[in-house]
């Protein structure tokens, strides 16, 4: 039985400025934007068009938040160079530049950006491809069966390796893999 005056409320949480009420109400009313960006900023990297979108709602003009986005960027607060660099850090050992390029570009980066990006991830396209598949397919033997390449392939191009790579991939792994019941020209 639950009664009406329990230990459990208090009328010092109402008043209390630093309370964090539950699920889905706003938190901290009193915020100015540009707390809040410093907060969302300090969490992570954000793009300036991840940022502008997150604090849409907070202001009170849009000639204020691109003002506030112009200050957050030349006091070093957000960086776009540092957001791509922060993807590509964490990306480029798993996947392939087609996905991370795709990741930029969500981000609301410039095609400049992502496109000078992409140059330089195409440098080591083939031994990130590479390590992925030796991860996950070298220990197995290699390519075996039709149905091995078909599902080695597909594994890296769903990570984001372009096709003249997952070709090159597997190809270096059938030349290395036992060739009495496959070869190149059965796939």
């Amino acid at each position: 039985m639950i009664h009406s005056d329990s230990c459990f409320t208090s009328s010092s949480d109402e008043d209390d400025e630093d309370f964090v009420p539950s699920s889905g109400a706003k938190k901290r009313p009193g915020l100015s934007l540009k707390a809040r960006a410093v907060s969302l900023l300090s969490r992570r990297e954000y793009s300036r068009v991840e940022l502008a979108r997150k604090l849409t709602a907070h202001a009170d003009s849009k000639e204020e938040l691109e003002a506030l986005l112009d200050t957050l960027t030349r006091e070093g607060w957000q960086s776009d160079e540092r957001v791509i660099q922060s993807v590509v850090h964490r990306k480029s050992p798993i996947h392939g530049s087609l996905r991370i390029t795709q990741e930029l570009k969500q981000k609301g980066l410039t095609d400049a950006q992502v496109s000078e990006m992409r140059m330089q991830l195409k440098d080591t396209e083939l031994e990130r491809a590479r390590g992925v598949w030796d991860k996950k397919f070298g220990s197995k033997g290699g390519v075996q069966t039709p149905n091995d390449y078909a599902k080695q392939a597909r594994f890296l191009a769903a990570r984001g390796f372009s096709h003249d790579i997952v070709r090159q991939v597997l190809k270096a792994a059938l030349a290395g893999s036992p060739q009495d019941n496959l070869d190149e020209d059965s796939i």
